[in-house]
């Protein structure tokens, strides 16, 4: 069984932040499976020539031991608009494979691109990446998100973005978003509207 997933970007046949990637994954199994011993992701992971010009996913399936990878051209998700949906419940503190709860918020995007989970209040994530918010100095992604993505913390290591506690009272005070995951490049002068987040299908400005 390999419950876990890991996403990595290759380009021109690099992998993409590789020491975060096995820090999540080394973490996941010894916190789920109690195993010390770490996949090597750099051993296991051979990238065929097809995919050593331009971007690629690689997708690697694990649990106990490493299962199958896969290398996808990469099309970026065209995302322009979120819908905000709540659970309180939902749970996805680690990358799984199985994404039914996931797959079952972003049926209530309606005619959105996406969806903005808020749980408990807070703003977390979107159905497949990290949020990060702009107030017109500074780009701020919220402190309580779903995942802790791996681009998310090269981010917050290098200080081009910041950790705050972000309520959905808050969206008001920002004037952009982004989205940022192993796969999207973050660009600072970059990002959409926060007037394009949704609100039981009105625009929250």
């Amino acid at each position: 069984m390999y419950p876990l997933l890991e996403t990595i970007k290759v380009k021109n046949g690099r992998l993409q932040n590789l020491e975060s990637h096995q820090e999540r994954v080394d973490r996941s199994r010894f916190e789920l499976m109690g195993l010390n011993d770490s996949l090597q992701l750099d051993s296991i992971i051979q990238i065929p020539d097809y995919a050593k010009q331009g971007i690629y996913k690689c997708r690697v399936v694990y649990g106990k031991n490493c299962g199958e990878i896969e290398f996808i051209p990469y099309q970026p998700k065209q995302v322009k608009t979120l819908k905000v949906v709540f659970d309180d419940e939902i749970e996805y503190s680690y990358k799984f494979s199985d994404r039914t709860d996931l797959e079952k918020l972003l049926l209530q995007r309606g005619e959105s691109d996406d969806i903005l989970i808020v749980k408990n209040g807070m703003i977390t994530d979107t159905s497949y990446s990290n949020i990060v918010f702009y107030d017109g100095t500074d780009w701020f992604t919220p402190d309580q998100p779903l995942l802790k993505g791996t681009k998310r913390k090269l981010l917050l290591a290098t200080g081009k973005i910041k950790s705050s506690e972000i309520k959905m009272d808050d969206l008001h005070k920002y004037l952009k978003f982004a989205l940022i995951n192993a796969m999207l490049d973050f660009d600072e002068g970059g990002g959409i509207s926060v007037d394009d987040i949704r609100f039981h299908g009105k625009l929250i400005a």
